[in-house]
């Protein structure tokens, strides 16, 4: 736990030499890189006001300022709204301790889970993929939130309820799929769950009732993970289905009765689903009587392309969409929901009733707080601009150290896909395996593939939970392992 130092404004010693060559500005950057990287600084320390620095070292606010500023976008420091700056946690600077559950365990004899955390504390950096910035959880708002909640709710609220959740958090989450993601959402379709987890499975356990066996996965996708876990809990055979440019492959879609799809931002080769696809993909539901469940992942950040709308809004009665705030929040509020056709609603609330009578209004109701308020756009909006500066230094780097890379899936999201420039069916592994040796953590697009021996190499490259810093620096450290070789 960091040190709360008493006093409105902690002292830091920082040596500046006025008569070197190097600029004040760099030498207090270097400084306070130093400080931080040696542990005289640790995690969540504050450091001295602007002003306080400033007077300290005799120099100029706007100078401190600019530093902060600067080692804030290089994921050393973080600042909220209303406190004081602080070092950034060190899953932000250096190794992200979370994980994608689709990851599989890389130490023969281990349980996935134990497996993959010690791997992730033996990384010094880590390019995982699917978990957002953590250090940047908006934890001011969301105490605003908590603390407007206690202080309003009706004590009607307080009792198990409605199992399809809270009629304020319906109410809002469908206003806000209207406007954002042109869905056509009314709040009486609307059922809270607990995450994507539990609204694939309840939705899983509908489908069987109703006599679907085999159900299609985007290959690559997460059909390998917890997703193909709660299919084979389900009873239902997954089949995979090829994805190209275009998106999932419609015409492999013979012979299943669902498949779940991510068209806004396919997961994980970034691609979107082209118009074409949507309007064959939802003709094909209509004629084979079919269900198309609609993971929509991360739609949210999109950079160099106009927003795609929902699937669900061409056809809400064979599309089932499933949302969450696990990438625009964090995974651990622990919240979604599941936007239901009329013919599905009384059993997939009647199966949320039966797992846990409802997910916790008190975070409910702050989520829609925090949207209703503006709280929840403005942080997707300054969440934007952090993924494209780390996205720009992940480019920027590749083009520096392994210019023969090239990078795919950039429009959205926090990852990219970078081809390897080797045709070899070996260079993915010997790349991921070179760059543990580095104490890098690189993840290949196998892991993701039905078929792990199918080329070409590709590696999935999260940039979500690390800082321009760590991301030139991963990237200079692995130059010569990107690079192609004879």
């Amino acid at each position: 736990m960091a040190i709360e130092w008493a006093g409105s404004s902690p002292e830091l010693l920082l040596r500046l030499e006025r008569g070197a060559a190097e600029p004040l500005k760099a030498q207090l950057e270097r400084g306070l890189r130093d400080a931080i990287c040696s542990g005289r600084l640790q995690a969540d320390e504050r450091l001295p006001s602007s002003r306080e620095l400033a007077r300290q070292l005799g120099i100029s606010r706007g100078l401190v300022q600019d530093c902060y500023g600067q080692l804030h976008a290089e994921g050393y420091l973080c600042t909220r709204a209303g406190s004081a700056t602080r070092v950034a946690p060190l899953n932000v600077r250096d190794a992200p301790t979370a994980t994608p559950t689709s990851r599989p365990s890389s130490t023969p004899g281990l349980p996935a889970s134990a497996s993959m955390s010690e791997a992730a504390a033996r990384l010094r950096i880590d390019f995982a993929a699917g978990v957002p910035d953590l250090g940047s959880f908006p934890r001011g708002d969301w105490c605003w939130a908590q603390r407007e909640v206690a202080r309003t709710v009706p004590n009607a609220e307080l009792g198990y309820g409605d199992p399809r959740g809270s009629g304020a958090f319906r109410e809002v989450v469908a206003g806000y799929l209207r406007r954002v993601r042109a869905a056509v959402a009314q709040p009486e379709r609307i059922v809270a769950c607990t995450g994507f987890g539990q609204g694939l499975g309840i939705v899983l356990r509908v489908l069987v009732r109703r006599g679907v066996r085999r159900v299609a996965f985007e290959d690559p996708g997460y059909g390998d993970g917890a997703t193909r876990a709660a299919v084979e809990r389900a009873g239902i055979e997954a089949v995979p289905v090829p994805v190209d440019e275009h998106g999932v492959v419609v015409d492999a879609l013979a012979g299943v009765g669902a498949v779940v799809v991510t068209p806004a931002h396919q997961w994980p080769t970034g691609v979107v689903l082209a118009p074409e696809r949507r309007r064959a993909l939802v003709a094909w539901a209509q004629a084979e009587d079919a269900v198309v469940i609609e993971d929509d992942y991360d739609a949210e950040f999109r950079y160099d392309r106009e927003p795609v709308g929902s699937l669900q809004g061409l056809d809400p009665d064979r599309v089932i969409a499933l949302g969450t705030v696990s990438k625009s929040l964090a995974p651990a509020v622990r919240l979604g929901w599941i936007l239901c056709p009329a013919w599905a609603l009384d059993e997939i609330a009647e199966d949320k009733r039966v797992d846990d009578r409802g997910s916790p209004v008190f975070d409910q109701l702050a989520v829609a707080a925090l949207i209703e308020s503006g709280r929840y756009g403005r942080h997707l909006r300054h969440m934007r601009a952090v993924y494209a500066k780390r996205r720009a230094a992940l480019v920027a780097a590749l083009a520096e150290h392994a210019p023969g890379v090239r990078l795919t899936g950039l429009d959205a999201g926090f990852h990219a896909v970078a081809h390897l420039p080797s045709t070899r069916r070996e260079a993915e592994r010997e790349v991921v395996e070179a760059a543990r040796e580095r104490s890098v953590g690189l993840y290949g697009m196998s892991e993701f593939r039905a078929d792990r021996a199918a080329t070409p190499p590709q590696l999935v490259l999260g940039f979500g939970n690390l800082g321009e810093g760590p991301i030139r620096e991963g990237i200079a450290q692995l130059g010569a392992v990107l690079r192609p070789h004879p």
